[in-house]
């Protein structure tokens, strides 16, 4: 099982520029439901470096003492066997996310975990040895160079991702344990793409470039140079940034639930979504999701068009249409097109429903029954023969009645 050590890692604010990828990871610590990051770029460009000095950031969770699973004391339905069996004596404890790490050489046991057989058929007692998924569950799963992950260990990722449950059966004994996490991964395109089914379980998509502008290239390679020469003390330059990021991350969490989307921006972001070709709905919803947390980053209250257009450049780059010559960033332009469209329908509904109360008022005027004890009559001026209570049932039962 791998995960990041504590040997001395590169801050995470130190690392210059690619505000797109550190955008995308920070969201996924705020919010983890947004459902991971997929991080796409040449060799060379702070990609891993950002995911591990990513751990530095990450907030703590409750887990139940001694747990190899850390369960969630709060949710007892997704306890383990062992949370189930001594529920009533549980004690609890704070534990920080951390990053775990997935090689690319491993193999199934080292990912889901192994049975021991021969003492299941003995003494009818399972013995699991817990794997990588057992390390990750309520943590961050990172995959580097995932585009190039056996076929077999994709399929298995996808599933326990999809149901937050890792299933371990041989020869008949079955065990299974929580395992639900935030997946990232990290590749270079020139080495080979991700498979589709694979591509749409990252919630976002950060593209990300080498840095061309001189200046800018001095600045990483002087911040390098001075954290190989002592990285101790560069680390202790940077550790108050660094806490300013991770406070920031707590009072976004905080602040989510509280966080509003009016009816006009989910309009807005289900058309972009529509626009951009995004098969499902997995996409609307995602960007919906990081909408709300990039405004609760940003400590507001309310999703704006901002947020929405901010978020939607992480949630389309690997789910819009794709055509031979087209690469992967939704432009501006693009999503304003988007908007203005959302826009001009709500305009053309908000016109229409006055007519249609209007309508709507008119027509209860003339169904009103006839008042002062008169009584309605037929063509013939008989009284109609209607049951009053079953009059008296509908209109109990109707709330438009």
């Amino acid at each position: 099982m791998s995960k990041t050590h504590n040997r001395q890692i590169y801050p995470f604010s130190a690392i210059v520029g690619q505000e797109t990828m550190k955008t995308a990871l920070i969201l996924n610590a705020i919010n983890p439901s947004i459902g991971g990051v997929l991080i796409k770029g040449e060799r060379g460009t702070a990609k891993s470096t950002a995911v591990r000095s990513l751990a530095a950031l990450l907030p703590e969770n409750k887990v139940v003492l001694g747990c190899t699973f850390g369960c969630d004391p709060e949710k007892p339905e997704d306890f383990c066997e062992d949370c189930r069996k001594n529920m009533i004596t549980l004690r609890t404890t704070e534990r920080k996310m951390t990053v775990v790490e997935l090689p690319v050489s491993a193999t199934e046991d080292m990912v889901v975990g192994s049975l021991d057989i021969s003492s299941a058929i003995k003494d009818g007692e399972k013995k699991f040895e817990p794997g990588i998924l057992a390390a990750a569950h309520r943590n961050i799963l990172y995959v580097d160079e995932v585009n190039l992950l056996n076929d077999h260990i994709v399929d298995l990722l996808l599933d326990v991702a999809a149901m937050g449950l890792n299933i371990i059966e041989r020869e008949g004994v079955s065990y299974s344990h929580p395992s639900s996490f935030i997946l990232i991964g990290t590749m270079n395109p020139e080495e080979g793409d991700l498979r589709p089914q694979l591509l749409d379980r990252f919630g976002l998509c950060a593209v990300i470039e080498g840095i061309a502008d001189t200046d800018t290239r001095l600045e990483i390679i002087r911040r390098r140079m001075e954290f190989e020469n002592n990285p101790a003390k560069f680390i202790e330059k940077w550790s108050a940034a660094d806490k300013k990021t991770a406070d920031r991350i707590l009072a976004a969490k905080e602040l989510l639930p509280d966080v509003g989307i009016s009816d006009e921006m989910l309009r807005i972001a289900v058309q972009i979504c529509t626009d951009a070709g995004v098969d499902g709905h997995r996409g609307d919803i995602t960007l919906v999701k990081t909408a709300k947390t990039l405004c609760a980053y940003k400590l507001h209250t309310e999703v704006t068009e901002d947020d929405i257009k901010e978020a939607a450049k992480l949630v389309l780059a690997h789910r819009m249409k794709k055509t031979p010559f087209s690469n992967e960033q939704y432009d501006d332009e693009k999503i304003n097109e988007s908007i203005e469209k959302a826009k001009n329908q709500n305009k053309s509904e908000s016109k229409e429903k006055p007519e249609n109360n209007e309508q709507e008022s008119r027509s209860e005027q003339q169904e009103k029954p006839q008042e002062n004890g008169e009584q309605n009559h037929d063509g013939k001026g008989n009284p109609n023969n209607t049951d009053d209570s079953e009059t008296k049932l509908f209109k109990a039962s109707d709330p438009f009645a």
